[in-house]
């Protein structure tokens, strides 16, 4: 592979503009190569006298070193200049501008110059931020193994203990017990007070961070109006404040690898670049120039080694219990593998899939079941049953994925999976078609056994089929052995869960994208209202009857504005905590949308004319609001000044038409989500048809809707260079002259991005 695919590849994909514009100095040393190919097509034949001369010595040849030092001196000349209070600024001086062709080069140069005092920069910030978070965590540190002690041993005199100190800064690991690092927690509390003896009374200036991750957080917070509280000394709050700082050390040490990485493949790209010069030109720089490189910040990652080591140490004695292979693994979660057996099952379920439906056809068109009315009402009736609304949403989901890493869209980072557990297109696709798979098969034996004239005494197996099958994908998704991705499994079902509980749970990137797609299941959330009438009450394949039940009905009202009602909570905890005018309307639109729901769904209960008429107008409106949102807000299309007209400045596709093919058909599918109000004339049969072909529609808006919501987040974060998730803090220090607690006010996101 060439090194320019390989280094777009390895690009942290947040800092894309921040690392060597390899592209743009390829492009320059193209030009070189294009005018040496024309210079030497229009040059006049001189073979004889180039051969007089360099035989009689007028001309170098640039081998070796001369007697004054490398030719490469002579084609160079790198300057530092540093102004007081400035960053270091390299500007290299070409000096065979006078030749023919020299103004190319010099044109090469001043655009390295240009990227390196752009990485430089850009690194040297980076630095300075790990660097205070260190200090920081020297902090927590102490704080947590005083801590600790207090617990373990409550009667413990502090002031006995020896102060040998020890922090994140250090070189060499300690092999000191938790006793002897709560000795050492003393170096602190003497920087803040000379007179203190008792290393142990740090945790007088210490409180517990609230971050409000838990339903009884957020109320306790909400109650006595802080986000502090003060130590109670307890193991389950030492529990508390051991895995929150564990986290904090896996996503610091992340940094530390990221920095790590940047410098590398930077450095290399340099290296790279400046030997295909040489190769064109017969120029010798690479020496010279890299020199200069390394002896910048990019090329000094010594001190960020040396904390990873550091931090790998204080993490395994820590956090780890002193096992190393088991606090390695934390640290540096491996990269998911693709596996063969994903791809062959998967190929495997989705010719199993073909076939059967190809079979259900079949049976279908042999029983001469569209003709018969007993036909329509047993597919009305059943045919929800089995999953198709969920199967079409996983496929979408798998094409998404494909897409986002195809254009490199950072969906792991965004989505907050925890690295090497998150499914790729393939895992999805093998999980959507086994699903299909199964669903199918049951649809058969259903279809085949309940309308079987010779089998009337297995009806009571036959009504079993659809619960059979249901109870097998809900034991799947709770099972709590670790199989079938089961940490993708609970990921999932936290998110379900934080989605109900709304607003009692922070409003993350995973809980609002999954609220949203659940609202393009509203035809499956009524399927589970079918499901309760057909066993519980008894009316087996009698939908009609189920409306008889008044419960039914409020059911089914409840049924289709649950989803809505979820995102209106987190819209309700977004304004609150942010207090940003754009959460308000964003709850407007929900309620909205919410009104329109049930006036559609007494219209389609009622089919009065007033009723279908406030359907029609509430409709059109949140069709007008939520289009407008998609567009605007989620996608950040229409911007008037961007670079792209009627787009925005930075675009992951490149081709502009997709965008405006996008835009119109989320206006058309919005439109078409609207013909469900209107009251047609239809048989039955055509009537489930043509509703299940909407629903199917909005579901497959909602997969063009997500590609380009993720898209807009990943541009976002590039533009703000944000490639590390925020942890909370556990401790807030309350004597410090910095304020050290206003540092977790900004670390209270669990995600970069927590917006509608």
């Amino acid at each position: 592979m060439k090194f320019g695919k390989h280094f777009e590849r390895q690009k942290v994909p947040e800092w894309t503009e921040a690392n060597v514009d390899y592209n743009g100095l390829m492009g320059i040393l193209r030009e070189i190569v294009r005018y040496k190919q024309q210079s030497k097509q229009t040059a006049p034949p001189s073979r004889a006298l180039s051969l007089y001369r360099s035989f009689s010595g007028l001309i170098k040849l640039p081998r070796g070193p001369t007697s004054n030092g490398d030719i490469e001196d002579q084609v160079i000349d790198v300057n530092l200049s540093r102004h007081e209070g400035s960053r270091p600024h390299y500007r290299t001086d070409f000096l065979r501008q006078s030749e023919e062709g020299g103004d190319i080069e010099t044109k090469f140069f001043e655009k390295l110059d240009d990227d390196l005092n752009k990485v430089n920069a850009f690194y040297k910030a980076k630095v300075d931020e790990v660097m205070n978070e260190r200090d920081l965590l020297n902090k927590l540190m102490d704080a947590l193994i005083a801590l600790r002690i207090k617990v373990r041993k409550p009667h413990l005199d502090g002031s006995k203990l020896n102060t040998d100190g020890i922090s994140v800064t250090n070189k060499e690991p300690s092999t000191s017990n938790d006793s002897t690092r709560a000795n050492n927690a003393g170096n602190y509390s003497r920087k803040v007070n000379e007179c203190r003896e008792d290393p142990l009374n740090i945790l007088e200036n210490v409180k517990i961070y609230n971050a409000r991750e838990s339903p009884m957080s957020m109320l306790r917070g909400v109650l006595k109006d802080s986000k502090d509280v003060h130590l109670s000394f307890n193991k389950a709050e030492l529990r508390e404040v051991e895995n929150r700082l564990r986290r904090v050390f896996i996503e610091f040490y992340q940094k530390l690898h990221l920095l790590k990485h940047y410098s590398f493949m930077n450095l290399s790209a340099f290296a790279k670049i400046l030997k295909k010069y040489e190769k064109i030109t017969s120029r010798r720089v690479l020496r010279s120039y890299m020199e200069t490189v390394e002896s910048s910040h990019i090329g000094n990652s010594d001190e960020i080694s040396a904390l990873m080591e550091r931090v790998e140490a204080i993490f395994v004695k820590y956090f780890a219990n002193s096992d190393r292979k088991k606090g390695i693994k934390s640290l540096r979660p491996k990269t998911k593998k693709e596996k063969h057996r994903v791809t062959f099952f998967s190929g495997f379920f989705s010719g199993c899939s073909v076939a059967l439906v190809a079979a259900v056809v079949l049976r279908i068109q042999t029983r001469n079941l569209m003709e018969k009315p007993e036909g329509a009402i047993y597919m009305d009736n059943v045919f929800p049953f089995f999953f198709g609304y969920v199967i079409l949403h996983m496929l979408m989901y798998a094409a998404n994925i494909y897409f986002w890493r195809r254009y490199k869209i950072n969906y792991p980072f965004l989505f907050g999976f925890k690295k090497g557990t998150e499914l790729g297109y393939r895992d999805v696709f093998l999980l959507a078609t086994g699903l299909a798979v199964l669903a199918l098969v049951g649809f058969l034996a259903n279809l085949s056994l309940d309308l079987g004239s010779r089998i009337h005494h297995y009806k009571t197996f036959t009504q079993l089929v659809p619960l059979v099958v249901v109870t097998v994908v809900l034991f799947i998704i709770f099972c709590p052995f670790d199989i079938i991705y089961r940490l993708s499994r609970f990921f999932f079902l936290r998110c379900i869960f934080r989605c109900i509980c709304a607003p009692l749970y922070k409003v993350t990137m995973p809980n609002s994208i999954l609220a949203d797609n659940l609202t393009s299941q509203v035809s499956a959330f009524r399927c589970i209202e079918l499901y309760i009438c057909y066993y519980c009450l008894g009316e087996y394949s009698e939908r009609q009857r189920c409306h008889s039940h008044g419960a039914y009905d409020v059911f089914y009202f409840v049924a289709g504005v649950i989803p809505f009602w979820m995102i209106f909570l987190q819209c309700l905890r977004s304004l609150w905590e942010d207090r940003d005018a754009k959460h308000a309307f964003n709850c407007l639109k929900y309620f909205v949308t919410i009104v329109a729901v049930l006036m559609r769904t007494v219209s389609e209960l009622r089919s009065r004319e007033v009723w279908i008429v406030l359907g029609l107008v509430s409709s059109s409106l949140v069709v007008i609001m939520n289009t407008f949102w998609d567009v605007v807000v989620d996608w950040g299309l229409l911007r008037r000044h961007s670079r792209n007209s009627y787009l925005r400045d930075r675009l992951l596709v490149p081709h502009k038409s997709v965008y405006f093919a996008a835009l119109v058909l989320d206006i058309v599918l919005r439109i078409a989500w609207m013909q469900l109000v209107l009251e047609f004339s239809l048989p039955a049969l055509q009537e489930m048809a043509a509703s299940t072909t909407l629903s199917c529609l909005e579901i497959v808006r909602r997969g063009i809707w997500n590609f380009f919501r993720l898209e807009n987040e990943q541009v976002n974060n590039v533009g703000q260079y944000r490639a590390f998730k925020s942890v909370p803090h556990p401790f807030s220090y309350c004597d410090d002259d910095d304020d050290d607690g206003d540092d977790n006010d900004d670390a209270d996101d669990d995600h970069p991005d927590k917006e509608k």
